[in-house]
């Protein structure tokens, strides 16, 4: 069981990185909490030395484990390299664990595929103030070394949110008296004028399919924001980035 009663799988307490060299930097980082490493039975070499050096250093296991039970808890097969390392994730909570302590602003992500946007979003919804940050485990790219990178690391301490789709978060937030507002570039209201609840949840769909369709029935507002000089949209990130701190702004 994990806080506030709720059973917490491991993958909804820790970011997994894989490769040597993220491997390597999280176990060299003095701010970041090191579950455990594992490291295929076949690593051998200055490679894998250097990898158990480091985790003796800080004190952390390190499992062996097939090749093959690497590639499958990694993920990625052709990027992992024999090596993983479960990183602890301070602030990331399964979704209905989360709504227990009612977050004013949830921010929820359907579709968002690259890891680059994911990362960049994480990095501008933590600094602005959100509370909760909805990451699917399907439709949307995964907390890998590639997310970390775009957030600077703080994909690592981001108040991540976990279910496993977008359109269940949509409903367990509407069940929870959440209404959900989505980003449209035709919608009348924009981000500026709407009249926005306290709590409230705001999904940001992918840029080239926009909100799911088992999203859209949970929506009950869409919001724009206004383009100047012919420019017709903004990358998702940076469309985040706009909405997120005029949300915390407008609590004052």
């Amino acid at each position: 069981m994990g806080r506030l009663g709720v059973d917490v799988s491991p993958k909804d307490r820790f970011v997994t990185v894989y490769g040597r060299k993220p491997v390597l930097e999280a176990l060299d980082d003095p701010r970041l909490e090191v579950d455990k490493v594992l490291l295929a039975e076949g690593a051998r070499g200055p490679a894998a030395r250097e990898i158990i050096d480091a985790a003796n250093r800080r004190g952390v296991k390190v499992q062996r484990a097939t090749a093959q039970r690497v590639k499958v808890l990694a993920g990625n097969g052709k990027q992992d390299q024999g090596v993983l390392a479960d990183v602890v994730a301070p602030r990331m909570l399964p979704l209905a664990a989360a709504l227990a302590n009612r977050p004013r602003g949830v921010l929820v992500l359907d579709g968002i595929t690259t890891p680059a946007n994911v990362g960049m979003i994480l990095r501008t919804a933590t600094a602005a103030g959100i509370e909760g940050i909805v990451v699917p485990r399907r439709g949307v790219a995964s907390i890998d070394p590639l997310v970390v990178k775009a957030s600077a690391g703080v994909a690592f301490r981001a108040p991540v949110l976990r279910c496993a789709t977008a359109a269940e978060a949509a409903a367990e937030l509407r069940a929870a008296g959440y209404p959900l507002f989505a980003l449209d570039a035709s919608a009348r209201q924009t981000v500026f004028t709407a009249d926005l609840p306290e709590r409230a949840a705001f999904v940001l769909g992918s840029e080239s399919f926009g909100i799911s369709e088992d999203v859209r029935p949970h929506v009950s507002g869409w919001l724009s924001i206004p383009m100047a000089a012919g420019v017709e949209s903004l990358n998702v990130a940076s469309a985040a980035a706009v909405l997120c701190f005029e949300v915390v702004r407008r609590r004052g």
